[in-house]
Parts: C-alpha cells; sequence; structure tokens
C-alpha cells in the first residue's frame, strides 16, 4: 500500500507529491494528460519553432513562492527571465505606466501627484515581503503567521475593494494600472478585497519581478517532476481517473481538480454544489513576423502588458464578464510577449505572443475580431505581424484541462469569501468527507496562479493525517 496518490500532475499536485515524498512518504501520481503540467506547459500550438503556453506564461507568483523557493529547482534546469521592465500598462495616447522592479521608477510613471502615495502605501510592506507573502500565501490556519502585525496592516488596506484603494489617487494612470492588477484574478473591481490582490502583484514585482521560464512555462512543471522522480516518487501519464477503485490502495488520495471533478469520482454527490465558478477566457497564441509595435516604448521591453484604456473601462469588461452573459465590447486585455527576453521560444527574428479577455462563464463566441480591434488601439499595425493564430475559448480550455471548468481558469470565482476561504467556509479547506481524500488544487486557498501553495499546504494536511495513522 501506497502512503498518498496524489491525481493531477499540475503545480499544485507535483508540489504536493513532491512534499510528501521528500519527507519520506511512498508516493504515486496519475495524471490525465500525456505530459505533466496542467496550467503550466509549453506546446507548438501554431507553427513549428513557435513555443506557446497555452495557459500561464509569466510567473510573479512562482519566483516568489516560499514553496519553490524552499526546492532545487534551478538544479533540474528552470530559470528564470526578466524582462527590462515586468510589465506595462500603456495608454491611446502613446504613454504608459509601469510596474517596475523599483518602487520609485513605478512611482514616477504615475506623475508627481499620485507618486507620493504610491510610495507610501508600497514601500512599507517591501522590506517584510517574504513574510508577508509566507502569512498571506499560508492563509488559513496551516500555520499562525509569523508577523502577526504587518499582516494585520496589510488587512487594513487591502480587505477593502479596490475602488476604494483607488480613491488614494487623483489621476488615471495610477488608478488604471491598479485596475489591472485587480483583474487578473477575474473579480470585479468592487468586491471584497481585491485591494489585496492588486498590492499583492505589485509587492511581488518589486521583490522579484514577473519573470518568464526559459524555454517556457513546461520548464517549471518539468522540474518539479524531476525533482520528485528522484525523491523516489513514480508519475503515470496518460491515466485518467474516474473513480477512487481507478487507483491503487493508499493511506491518502490527494486530488488536484476542481471540485466538481472531486465530486464526481469519490461519491460526494452534492457536497460542492454550491461552490462557483466564475467568468471564462478567450485566448488567443500568435506567432508573429516581429515584435509587437506598441506605441509606448516602455510596453515595447516588457514582459507582461495590460491592455485598457482606463480604470472604468477595465470595470466595464469585468462587469460585463461576470454579471451578463455577454462579452464586453472594449475586453480588458492580458498579454505575455515571452519571446522579448527568450529568443528560444521563436525563429530568428519573429516572436510569440498570447493575449486573452474576459468573457462570461461557459461562452461559446468567436471575440478574435474584438481583441485584436482592442491591440491596435494600444499597437497599430499589429495585425500585419500575425503570421498564425491559436484560439481557445472556455469550450477548448475546459477540454485541455479539466479544472478549467466553463473557461475559468482560476478553478473557481474569485469574489466574495471564495476569495479568501474556499472551497468551503471551513478551516480544514484541504480536507473533504472522507477523512483519507484531500483537495490541493487552485479551488483551496490562496487560490489561483502557479505558485503551487495550495500543493504545498494540503501536504501538510496529509502528513499530519498519516502520522495520526
Amino acid at each position: 500500500m501506497l502512503d498518498a496518490v496524489v491525481v493531477g500532475a499540475g503545480p499544485n499536485g507535483l508540489t504536493a507529491a513532491v512534499e510528501l515524498a521528500r519527507r519520506g512518504f511512498s508516493v504515486a501520481v496519475f495524471e490525465a494528460r500525456d505530459t505533466v503540467g496542467g496550467g503550466a506547459r509549453t506546446e507548438e500550438l501554431t507553427l513549428p519553432g513557435f513555443r506557446h503556453d497555452p495557459c500561464s506564461a509569466a510567473h510573479p507568483l512562482g519566483i516568489n513562492s516560499p514553496a519553490f523557493r524552499g526546492l532545487p529547482l534551478a538544479r533540474y534546469g528552470l530559470e528564470w527571465l526578466h524582462a527590462e521592465l515586468p510589465m506595462a500598462h500603456p495608454f491611446p495616447d502613446g504613454s504608459a505606466a509601469v510596474l517596475a522592479r523599483s518602487v520609485g521608477e513605478t512611482a514616477a510613471s504615475f506623475g508627481p501627484r499620485d507618486a507620493g502615495t504610491y510610495r507610501r502605501l508600497v514601500a512599507p510592506f517591501l522590506p517584510r515581503w517574504d513574510t508577508l507573502a509566507r502569512d498571506f500565501m499560508s492563509l488559513p490556519l496551516t500555520a499562525l503567521p509569523r508577523d502577526p502585525v504587518t499582516l494585520a496592516r496589510f488587512g487594513l488596506a487591502g480587505l477593502p475593494p479596490s475602488t476604494w484603494l483607488m480613491r488614494r489617487f487623483r489621476d488615471e494612470k495610477a488608478k488604471t494600472l491598479l485596475a489591472g492588477l485587480v483583474a487578473h484574478v477575474m473579480a470585479p473591481l468592487g468586491g471584497f478585497a481585491t485591494g489585496a490582490i492588486g498590492l499583492v502583484f505589485a509587492l511581488a514585482a518589486h521583490a522579484r519581478g514577473w519573470p518568464v521560464a526559459r524555454g517556457g512555462s513546461q520548464s517549471l512543471s518539468d522540474a518539479l517532476a524531476a525533482h520528485f522522480a528522484d525523491l523516489g516518487g513514480t508519475l503515470h501519464t496518460d491515466y485518467e481517473v474516474k473513480r477512487l477503485d481507478d487507483l491503487p490502495p493508499a493511506r491518502a488520495y490527494v486530488f488536484d481538480t476542481s471540485p466538481t471533478a472531486l465530486a464526481r469520482i469519490a461519491g460526494f454527490g452534492r457536497y460542492y454544489d454550491t461552490y462557483r465558478y466564475g467568468p471564462g477566457v478567450f485566448k488567443v497564441d500568435y506567432a508573429l513576423d516581429g515584435p509587437v509595435p506598441w506605441t509606448a516604448e516602455e510596453a515595447r521591453v516588457a514582459g507582461t502588458v495590460q491592455v485598457g484604456a482606463d480604470h472604468r473601462e477595465i470595470g466595464a469588461a469585468l462587469h460585463a464578464a461576470s454579471r451578463t452573459d455577454r462579452a464586453p465590447e472594449k475586453p480588458f486585455l492580458i498579454t505575455v510577449q515571452p519571446s522579448v527576453v527568450d529568443p528560444s521560444r521563436a525563429p530568428a527574428g519573429k516572436h510569440v505572443f498570447w493575449a486573452y479577455g474576459h468573457v462570461p462563464h461557459g461562452w461559446t463566441g468567436d471575440l478574435t475580431d474584438v481583441i485584436e480591434r482592442q491591440l491596435e488601439r494600444f499597437a497599430p499595425g499589429f495585425r500585419d505581424r500575425v503570421l498564425a493564430r491559436a484560439l481557445a475559448g472556455p469550450p477548448e480550455l475546459a477540454a485541455r484541462n479539466a479544472n478549467y471548468v466553463g473557461g475559468d481558469i482560476a478553478t473557481g470565482a474569485a469574489s466574495g469569501l471564495q476569495l479568501l476561504l474556499r472551497p468551503k467556509l471551513s478551516l480544514h479547506p484541504y480536507s473533504t468527507p472522507h477523512p483519507a481524500v484531500f483537495l490541493c488544487s487552485a479551488a483551496t486557498p490562496p487560490g489561483a496562479g502557479v505558485h503551487g501553495m495550495s500543493g504545498h499546504n494540503a501536504a501538510k494536511a496529509v502528513w499530519r493525517r498519516l502520522r495520526q495513522t
């Protein structure tokens, strides 16, 4: 009998498996796809030689993850590459706000009326960032806070809606960049604790940047899998699990799946019926004949570029995707251009680029033309650079990754109390109705993102169970 079986070889499942194997437990992983990775994969989606990340590409939470930082992933080939700027947010007039490694450079891009406000907002947290990140990403009570005072101060600033945080700023650039940061988790701007989302992304950039992995996000997943193998773990791909009886006997079962899939496989009936899934995304991967012709110079050297004319336009796009059944006419776009810093991702002189916009849950339309019209506002002539496209709306995303129910790449709505307390209102979110079955996907705290902390936290609950038995 194995000590633990992990179902799903995404970053959280692999991290849980590594943490358990490091502690001497016998562990096997079962993955439905023929390769590991979940939301951190790399594939040739368009043309030969163009290596795209089907989902996550930039990793501000990955490089800052306490779980990943505690593992020797560089030994297995993981190398972080940093663009000149972590992120830029261009405006229709050709100017831009930036999220730079330097707090001062970031503040200066907002203009003199908001520079001091931004410095006063983020500077007090930056010296304590590592401790704050560990406390924030270990919530709820998987561990006592290491710095409760700083965590409480952060809560006072971040728990109110981001719209309250924006009121501190006088001009549009700071408000728009902050709105874009919040929109990364597809949460309405007026939601509970959305201010914390914006602050976390900003602090992550100042602390260690928003890098890409050399060769693609698959490098991160492959490094986790290789470390797991060296620890004596066994990995089975192309193995779909439909019920618990499909798995070998084990003392614990850990699922890197959606709550819906877990309930179906484990026979939990309607236990997770109150769990809410959020908006989907429509994503386009591009093979380009040259770099994106951004009007703003700052956007040309940034790894990630947010696209939205102002905070009201971003808010309207989020409202349409979250509260209606219509896709926004001017979507907020998150774009990543990995080949700006990693030329190995495309043939010489060519580039890979992806963009996605938020759409209603399960939406089945085609947003390509709308996305490209929005890009042309900030990068005139973009369409002339396109060599090939690979389209993925909610149905295609869900078919590629079963955790993306209805195209929701966060594996659950990041709004209301569910932003922090998921998948149930419980102090033991990784536990399930069966004492030997655990959940470790992004449907558990701290939620979406390639950081492995959901797997890391779940592994703690599992090894406590294994020691007791």
